[in-house]
């Protein structure tokens, strides 16, 4: 594993503790959502009205968080939960670090899944893959403009590909559920996102029949 010198910001580890609070009073072996802002800000709750299931779904997403940043906060984002289920969307904000490699963003995801599969052997993990970027689209915001040009499509595609073959080796869950993001030119519809990364409601509300596919898994 190739861990740079981290150290979590106080507004990322005042939402790490706020999370470790909360961890006292959730019930255990449910599911958890975890990752950064991506994850962080998925409506699911508004959306299980939708569905005709009674899970748990209990969201451990954190703003701005790198791979790097979730390795030093595994026992409150997922061990102090034990859960029976894990979706797993982080490393995207690695993807915009000038001294960016995929082989360590994979290096990282590794160390996770080997400490989730030590600590919570028999927990169900379903990497997610990247959600597209839309570069192209003027979406008024020039300073997100130029921290999303640093993670266009081909960065994801080469990072998804090698999530896949890295699930496929830990036997984990690879799941693309994106297909209903694509505009015509492969990017993440304009209508969807609020400046070519992060998306609206709708964004997700996109993605979420074919997510709760695999919620529902031997329920």
């Amino acid at each position: 594993m190739v861990l740079t010198e981290t150290k979590l910001n106080d507004e990322k580890a005042d939402k790490v503790k706020h999370y470790s609070i909360l961890n006292k009073y959730v019930k255990k072996g449910k599911v958890v959502f975890t990752g950064s802002s991506l994850m962080e800000q998925f409506p699911i709750y508004e959306f299980l009205l939708d569905y005709d299931i009674k899970e748990t779904i209990y969201n451990r997403g954190v703003s701005g968080f790198t791979s790097s940043e979730m390795i030093l906060a595994l026992d409150t984002l997922i061990f102090e939960l034990e859960p029976r289920k894990i979706f797993i969307n982080i490393g995207t904000n690695d993807l915009s670090s000038p001294d960016y490699k995929v082989e360590e963003l994979i290096g990282r995801y590794e160390y996770i899944l080997d400490q989730i599969k030590s600590r919570l052997p028999e927990t169900r993990v379903y990497v997610m893959a990247y959600y597209p970027c839309n570069c192209d689209y003027d979406f008024g915001n020039e300073a997100a403009r130029e921290w999303v040009r640093q993670r266009p499509n081909a960065k994801v595609i080469e990072a998804n590909e090698a999530l896949e073959a890295m699930a496929k080796l830990y036997q984990v869950r690879y799941i693309d559920i994106n297909k209903n993001l694509y505009d015509k030119d492969n990017n993440l519809k304009s209508e969807y996102s609020i400046e070519g990364v992060h998306m609206y409601a709708n964004g997700y509300r996109a993605v979420l029949d074919d997510l709760m596919e695999y919620v529902k898994e031997d329920m």
